[in-house]
């Protein structure tokens, strides 16, 4: 399924936050959104999930979801998001018993993305007996759970220290290369986006509006950490940005 925004603008009363976004989000292509704070990132991010409506613009759901999915977009968190008192195959059957997937059938599922996302040994842990980067896994379990259309991810490796957000890059263009999925992230780090992105959308500081797209040719799996192709992409974006970025902590800093 494709996602399209059709000139996307919005603003929370005399406040613009973004301007004129059109962007088509191609099936089974990991887009990245980069820019200064405030910029829109994460506000665009719901308007395509269907958190809030964009007041200009529209956002567009082309083309059929996959077979067996549950829900057509499902998001990813900074935070994870994990109920603390269910067990790992616990916070990921939440999702299948909204659907009314109980027993033998959750288990199928369950145990599928367990061993995806290298958890199966884990399936009884609590939240709490886990490492950040265990609980974004299961995180990330569990929107595979509901087969979606469409994953949107917000920040999700953030929080993470550098090794394990290397670790959880490489988690996540294993999956992706097993089988492909579409996913919307949103990130301030550029060596993420230019390490998962097929295309990387720069947007310029408030009120956003899309700067550049920078297309990535080169396959997921083939990018590596210290790559030079990846490198160069990155000091281009950074070149892209840092003008913006300075704009956009000045206003924050005399708003």
């Amino acid at each position: 399924m494709d996602i399209r925004l059709d000139g996307i603008g919005h603003s929370y009363s005399d406040f613009e936050v973004m301007r004129d976004i059109t962007l088509d989000i191609p099936n089974e292509q990991i887009v990245c959104i980069v820019g200064p704070s405030g910029c829109g990132k994460s506000t665009l991010l719901r308007f395509i999930g269907g958190l809030e409506r964009p007041k200009i613009g529209r956002v567009l759901q082309m083309g059929e979801p996959p077979k067996e999915c549950l829900n057509p977009l499902t998001y990813i968190f900074q935070d994870f998001a994990l109920l603390p008192w269910r067990s790992v195959s616990g916070n990921i059957s939440l999702v299948l018993e909204d659907h009314g997937i109980r027993g033998g059938s959750a288990k199928s599922i369950i145990d599928d993305v367990l061993a995806r996302t290298k958890l199966t040994d884990f399936a009884k842990a609590l939240p709490k007996q886990l490492s950040g980067g265990m609980k974004q896994r299961v995180a990330i379990a569990r929107a595979l759970a509901v087969n979606p259309a469409v994953m949107l991810l917000d920040e999700p490796l953030s929080a993470l220290d550098s090794q394990t957000r290397e670790l959880l890059m490489d988690d996540l263009v294993r999956l992706w290369s097993r089988q492909p999925f579409t996913a919307v992230y949103v990130t301030h780090n550029l060596a993420e986006a230019v390490r998962l992105g097929h295309k990387v959308v720069v947007l310029s500081r408030r009120p956003g509006k899309i700067r550049e797209i920078v297309e990535i040719k080169k396959p997921l799996a083939e990018r590596e950490f210290g790559d030079v192709d990846l490198d160069a992409h990155q000091k281009h974006l950074w070149q892209l940005m840092r003008d913006e970025a300075r704009a956009a902590d000045e206003e924050l800093i005399h708003a």
